[in-house]
């Protein structure tokens, strides 16, 4: 059993593990052996994605530490989508829809975080069980940190994943390579020559994950209405120590402090979502002057590297984004899919029901005026299944011509930590694929089996006690 309930509980991570445990016990692997931080978390979790497996993860039993240490929350399509209430299929298209109903918060004088509070020479962030994900990381990481923190102009604030490099007891290397809200913010405090004060939050619920990789928003929007319009309800905020800074009330933990301003120190390398290790960082410091914590507090962790768990989201938010773009000019785009295996960003495909030549390069150049971590767009007709990698790769194969159905588009913004990106302009070279049928010509006639034919002889395949 998941440790003991608040009412506040229902939006943190006690909520989830609760709605798993009760209504998906087969997804929920409890781990009592004695595991290391050192490698153990995350290699596990890896290799159980090997067998096809993606349960969420609590290891109850931590070499060195008492508290038990929560993993691969959001590596499950099928959890994630039952957080909405919807089928896998609809969660893309779910997600965006709630994305845009913006729901004010709710602020509580006191939070299950309350209860612990260590200052000054009582912080010591290594005694938390952060792991070292990968053997090439420079350091334990904090993987699970959503950092939040306030505009310096405007008030407004944030939330969102940054890698946080376990420094010392109260230092820790953060880079915010993602170049949005997070580092303008500082950016605007560094000019001031102020710190930034942020608090770090862990122990969250998928939905708060989810809401905090939404981008593409007015600039007044808090993303906690965000997060509140996925819940469907306001979302509960408990204050901090930090003037003016609240966080969320269901937390488990809650580090304190500030990214200084003008100090760079080296971070990294770190085992980022590409499968490489990454030396890119934008190489800040964070100090932390306060830890808060439930008495019974549970340590959430991402699993790095190419893991579901840190990728997954990012390809529903992405296939959210992609999708809500594509629709308002080209109503006939059916689906988007962004693929784990291709990291979860860089590659995005496109169904629709093409109904006139240039739609599909309309697709492509909307897709990726959308995104601009994606850099291949294939834009496939509605017989392909666009979650089945072979069935992209045989419309590419067989219906591509290369010299007038391929674009590329030269000086893009890429992603920082993409490898193949200029390491001084982090710029490439972007590429469409229209993989559709031609209009109006006699083309190949695909071979098909009938729904009726394959229940047919799946019957049979049974009654020869063959599992399907």
């Amino acid at each position: 059993m998941p440790p003991k309930m608040s009412p506040l509980d229902s939006q943190g991570l006690r909520g989830f593990l609760r709605m798993v445990e009760q209504r998906f016990p087969d997804e929920l692997l409890r781990i009592r052996a004695p595991v290391r931080t050192k490698l153990d978390i995350t290699s596990l979790v890896l290799e159980l994605e090997k067998t096809g497996r993606s349960p969420v993860v609590v290891f109850d039993n931590v070499e060195g530490h008492a508290m038990p240490v929560v993993t691969n929350t959001t590596g499950n399509r099928r959890l994630l989508a039952a957080c909405l209430g919807v089928e896998p299929a609809d969660l893309p298209t779910a997600f965006r829809e709630r994305c845009q109903t913006y729901i004010p918060c709710e602020l509580v004088d006191e939070a299950p975080w309350h209860e612990v509070t260590l200052e000054g020479d009582d912080v010591d962030l290594g005694a938390l069980p952060i792991p070292v994900h990968f053997s090439v990381d420079a350091a334990p990481y904090i993987t699970a940190g959503q950092i939040v923190a306030r505009d310096p102009v405007t008030g407004v604030d944030t939330t969102g994943f940054h890698r946080l490099m376990l420094k010392g007891r109260n230092r820790l290397g953060v880079s915010l390579h993602s170049r949005r809200r997070m580092w303008e913010f500082h950016r605007r405090a560094e000019e001031r020559g102020e710190a930034l004060p942020v608090a770090v939050t862990l122990g969250i619920h998928p939905l708060h994950y989810m809401g905090s990789m939404v981008y593409a928003y007015p600039p007044g929007v808090r993303k906690f209405e965000i997060i509140g319009g996925l819940f469907g309800q306001p979302y509960w905020l408990a204050p901090t120590g930090i003037d003016g800074l609240a966080v969320p009330a269901g937390a488990e933990i809650v580090i304190e402090g500030e990214i200084l301003p003008g100090v760079h120190e080296p971070e990294g390398p770190f085992s980022e979502f590409t499968g490489y290790a990454s030396y890119r960082s934008t190489q800040n410091v964070l100090v932390a002057k306060r830890v808060r914590m439930r008495r019974d507090a549970m340590f959430h962790s991402v699993a790095s590297g190419m893991a579901k768990d840190h990728i997954l989201v990012s390809c529903i938010t992405r296939e959210g984004e992609i999708l809500n773009t594509l629709r308002r000019n080209l109503p006939n785009v059916i689906a988007v899919h962004v693929p784990h295996t291709t990291c979860g960003a860089f590659m995005a495909f496109v169904k629709m029901r093409k109904t006139a030549q240039g739609e599909p390069q309309q697709a492509i150049m909307a897709a990726l005026g959308t995104e601009f971590y994606t850099k291949y767009v294939i834009v496939v007709d509605e017989d392909v299944d666009i979650f089945d990698m072979n069935d992209v790769m045989w419309a590419v194969a067989t219906r591509v011509r290369a010299e007038q159905d391929i674009v590329l588009i030269p000086g893009c913004k890429g992603a920082i930590l993409d490898p193949t990106s200029d390491p001084q302009t982090f710029t490439l070279t972007k590429m469409g694929i229209d993989a559709t049928r031609p209009l109006g010509k006699d083309f190949a006639e695909r071979l098909t089996i009938s729904d009726e034919q394959r229940a047919r002889v799946r019957g049979i395949l049974a009654g020869a006690g063959v599992a399907l």
